[in-house]
């Protein structure tokens, strides 16, 4: 499907693209061709993974920064345009979740998740498509929202639910508003694709693991080239005429309902409870 200069010529920034499913779209994105900047909040872990990056050739660039700081990531922007010249896509990846039966959720704990997901992502495009509009250039920003950001939402991830949601919003709203100037927004929605980070956090026992792969129709959870692939068709010249759109790649698993609602089928919600204590105390 892909030429291996699909995206020569294009300078992509991926938030959260250290690790995980950030890490492996970038990777798909060199591979075509792509100068790459990453940014995330460890820097040993973007230090190893530009690396990596290096491997396909193209020129790569990783910045410590906080995406929930308006004014670091301000700068981070100016000096991503300042050494590549140019900037044309974004892909908002960074984000954070956890486990939690709402009533005890701390203030603290939804802000937190929500200053990432819908801050974090605000603040990125904010930036990005003033720098696009100021200087008369087109772009795409994609963003990573879930199968649970409309419709069924999912007990359990409450901020999270909240900020994906938020974000598809805003998908939408700046794809009407942005068109006019050429800026495509998309978003892509994942179900389960296996990163360490998440996994550690959102499945506290083996029964539950199960248990979730039993309500994907396909049987199998995702493969991460699967998508990357549709995150660089999204923003790739093979997909000039979308935007404003939120494409689900999960394997059949929201036609099940909200994602984490089958939990309180495997357990009494008291030992739920104890069991998400428990995830809190390991991190």
């Amino acid at each position: 499907m892909f030429n291996k200069d699909t995206l020569k010529n294009e300078t992509i920034l991926i938030t959260g693209g250290g690790s995980g499913l950030g890490l492996s779209m970038a990777k798909k994105f060199a591979e075509l061709g792509a100068n790459i900047a990453i940014c995330g909040r460890k820097e040993k872990k973007l230090m190893d993974a530009s690396e990596i990056l290096k491997e396909h050739g193209t020129e790569v660039r990783f910045y410590t920064c906080d995406v929930r700081d308006y004014e670091r990531v301000g700068e981070m922007f100016d000096s991503i345009i300042k050494h590549f010249g140019n900037l044309s896509g974004l892909v908002n990846n960074a984000a954070g979740n956890f486990l939690s039966a709402s009533e005890d959720l701390s203030p603290g704990g939804f802000k937190a998740v929500v200053d990432i997901v819908l801050y974090g992502s605000f603040n990125c495009t904010h930036h990005f498509g003033n720098y696009l509009i100021d200087n008369k250039r087109k772009g795409n920003i994609l963003n990573i929202v879930t199968t649970y950001a409309e419709d069924a939402g999912s007990a359990f991830v409450l901020p999270s639910a909240c900020g994906k949601a938020g974000v598809l919003a805003m998908t939408r709203s700046l794809a009407y508003e942005w068109g006019t100037y050429g800026i495509r927004v998309n978003a892509i929605a994942p179900g389960p694709f296996p990163t360490e980070g998440a996994w550690t956090r959102l499945f506290p026992t083996k029964k539950f693991e199960n248990k979730y792969l039993g309500k994907i129709p396909a049987g199998r959870y995702g493969d991460h080239e699967e998508l990357a692939n549709l995150a660089a068709f999204l923003l790739s010249d093979l997909a000039p005429y979308i935007t404003g759109e939120c494409v689900t790649i999960d394997g059949g698993e929201k036609l099940s309902g909200g994602q984490f609602n089958f939990i309180d089928s495997v357990m009494s919600r008291n030992k739920l409870k104890m069991a998400f204590k428990m995830l809190k105390l390991k991190k």
